[in-house]
């Protein structure tokens, strides 16, 4: 089975360069290649000459239209029999292609997600991130590859699904939750789905927690389109950082008369700073942990919110993905 890799990439061909490395040492290379440029200043196929002795590349320049749209521009050329889909900011590990065939000779499927990790490499703060992204404490560890408090649904920096889906349920549309989107469409048209945990990847955001806030709170925004989109797709644990932002207001005014109720937030915390001790071994990482949690349940709290608000109780209309990006930017 052949697999074409497509990776949108924009302004960011330092990214891509250790994305390239890490594809050039896989084990096996059942896979093509192809980098599709939206738009971008900084341009990076001067840098592809090198790599096409390890595996097949394929360079596409277009106008800049979004990774929706860019994605797309990518399916429509692929050759393989499987798609896949990576961000431009991950590494791949050296046997990520070995274990993804061991897994699809012992149980195809139409459609599949791996989970993400930090690795040792990383700086603190993308170490701190990476935690509170796949974390039991904030996110029910789905991103982690513990699909245990909704149904998997794969995304787009470690995804992948047969030209057959495509064919039939066609590409990504241009909304917040994109990939969701995709994955829900997929799954409705009677095609598998599963997380194959052995394909994980490195995620090496390059965030500050500002940025991760306006990234986690986009995502809060999403999971309101899509349950206008789906309905029913929306579930308990998607509403939980909005609740705990309620809880947490609550709290602070009855602590004014019962102080030991801010032990709550604080154990909670220190639950999350534990794990990334553990996990991580650094305590300047677990310090960052907390900090990246708190932005991260702020940010997808408010940004939910948000969207509850404007989008279902006054019924304002989705706007494109594309049109919200030229908003933010005008502003």
């Amino acid at each position: 089975m052949l697999y074409s890799i497509i990776v949108p990439v924009y302004n960011r061909p330092g990214e891509i360069k250790e994305f390239l490395d890490s594809l050039s040492a896989q084990t096996v290379k059942p896979f093509e290649l192809l980098i599709i440029e939206d738009g971008s200043k900084e341009r990076c196929d001067h840098l592809l000459d090198h790599y096409r002795s390890f595996f097949s590349i394929h360079y596409y320049y277009k106008p800049n239209s979004g990774r929706s749209d860019t994605r797309n521009y990518g399916m429509e050329r692929a050759t393989g029999d499987y798609l896949l889909f990576f961000d431009s900011d991950v590494i791949l590990p050296p046997f990520y292609f070995e274990k993804l065939q061991e897994a699809m000779n012992a149980n195809y499927c139409d459609c599949f997600g791996g989970p993400d990790a930090a690795d040792a490499s990383f700086s603190n703060m993308q170490k701190a991130v990476s935690h509170a992204m796949t974390s039991f404490w904030t996110t029910g560890g789905i991103r982690g590859g513990k699909a245990v408090m909704e149904k998997f649904c794969p995304r787009t920096f470690n995804m992948g699904l047969s030209k057959e889906v495509y064919d039939r349920v066609g590409g990504f549309e241009d909304m917040m939750g994109e990939d969701i989107d995709l994955s829900l469409r997929i799954r409705k048209a009677g095609f598998t789905t599963r997380l194959i945990r052995e394909a994980f990847v490195y995620h090496k955001r390059r965030v500050n927690l500002s940025r991760f806030f306006k990234q986690v709170n986009n995502f809060g925004q999403a999971r309101i389109w899509l349950q206008i989109k789906h309905p029913g797709s929306l579930k308990l644990v998607h509403t939980l950082p909005a609740l705990m932002l309620f809880m947490g207001a609550m709290l602070l005014v009855a602590s004014i008369f019962y102080p030991w109720l801010l032990l709550l937030p604080l154990i909670y915390l220190l639950l999350i700073f534990s794990d990334s001790l553990i996990k991580n071994r650094s305590f300047n990482v677990a310090c960052l942990s907390v900090l990246a949690a708190i932005v991260q349940i702020t940010g997808y709290g408010t940004g939910f919110i948000k969207a509850f608000w404007f989008k279902l109780i006054l019924k304002q209309p989705l706007e494109t993905k594309k049109n919200l990006t030229k908003l933010y930017n005008r502003g």
